[in-house]
């Protein structure tokens, strides 16, 4: 086998994402993927562009930046076996940011037809993948409960603020 193919399967079985596929499983998505090269300072994508799967950080670093008003600040940087685009890989999605390769960079390719064609073929990767998202967005709405809890409580002492502004008139 290439051995960059062996170093690429070694790569996504690192990405908790593809945590539970099996061996031959992450074989045919590394071979099915892309090898991507770029140079110092070059652009992977931009902010807002439309996201066609994930982008694995094989070698390299690369930074994440977001619009400002004065231009782009850093907002992280992404090192080996870091995967961009999750979200991506399973729906039609923007990048939320823009990446510029800080060093030479390769990048794993997965499109987002290419995954979803390995999760129809194995039904029960699919649920494992479906369960481990499921779990986040509940994690997540359990974070936000207790910010909407303060929002209503804002919102009901501005609504008091008000009505007493307008009987002061």
């Amino acid at each position: 086998m290439d051995m960059s193919l062996v170093q690429d399967i070694a790569i996504l079985k690192n990405i908790p994402m593809l945590a539970d596929f099996q061996d031959d499983q992450l074989r045919l998505l590394a071979f099915s993927a892309e090898s991507l090269d770029y140079t110092g300072g070059q652009t992977l994508f931009d902010e807002g562009e439309r996201a066609d799967g994930g982008l694995v950080v094989a070698e390299g670093t690369v930074s994440l930046q977001k619009r400002t008003g004065g231009g782009f600040e850093e907002v992280d940087i992404a090192a080996p076996g870091t995967l961009l685009g999750e979200t991506a890989m399973l729906v039609d999605t923007r990048r939320p940011c823009r990446a510029i390769a800080q060093t030479d960079v390769r990048i794993i390719r997965i499109r987002r037809a290419l995954f979803k064609r390995m999760i129809q073929e194995y039904p029960d990767l699919a649920r494992r993948l479906f369960d481990v998202q499921a779990q986040r967005y509940q994690t997540t709405v359990r974070a936000l409960e207790p910010i909407g809890r303060k929002m209503a409580e804002l919102e009901k002492i501005a609504t008091l603020k008000g009505l007493r502004g307008s009987q002061d008139n």
